[in-house]
């Protein structure tokens, strides 16, 4: 819900509220990301939509829109700890990406951490990392500060 909504309602409603949020727009039928299963299990999250869905990134001064280009945006990410590092994020890049292609939609939008040498903690790297991007074919268009990018997919 962190991008969805602004930073006072995303406070106003922590914890309960924001997953009784989460649970109304997928009740509406809306698909608010994808989600990696291992025997059945979930281990992994990312949140995929159209740019227009994510109010406060469309409120970002650092994540502004680059130009008119209609695109979906990928905001997040969480892997189970236990699977981190194997693989997990690439994979569902991929099925986002296929997801996306199955909506029509022509541009991803992704805006990753640069972690610049460092080893990043896993709360600054909820957007992924431009490495991770590269290797599904994303291209960076933009880097509106030292540790964040903006890169694009063009889906075929």
């Amino acid at each position: 819900m962190w991008w969805r909504i602004s930073r006072s309602e995303f406070v106003s409603q922590k914890g309960e509220g924001n997953r009784r949020a989460m649970k109304e727009i997928v009740k509406s039928g809306e698909i608010p990301g994808i989600i990696a299963y291992r025997n059945c299990e979930p281990i992994g999250w990312c949140s995929v939509a159209p740019r227009e869905r994510f109010h406060s990134l469309n409120r970002s001064p650092v994540l502004k829109r680059i130009d008119k280009t209609q695109v979906w945006s990928i905001v997040c990410f969480f892997i189970a700890k236990e699977y981190r590092n194997k693989g997990i994020t690439i994979n569902i890049i991929k099925a986002a990406i296929d997801y996306v292609r199955r909506k029509g939609g022509k541009v991803i939008e992704a805006y990753p951490t640069d972690p610049r040498g460092r080893c990043l903690a896993p709360v600054s790297s909820f957007m992924g990392l431009p490495s991770v991007y590269k290797q599904a074919g994303f291209v960076e268009c933009a880097r509106p500060s030292e540790s964040k990018v903006i890169m694009r997919y063009q889906v075929k």
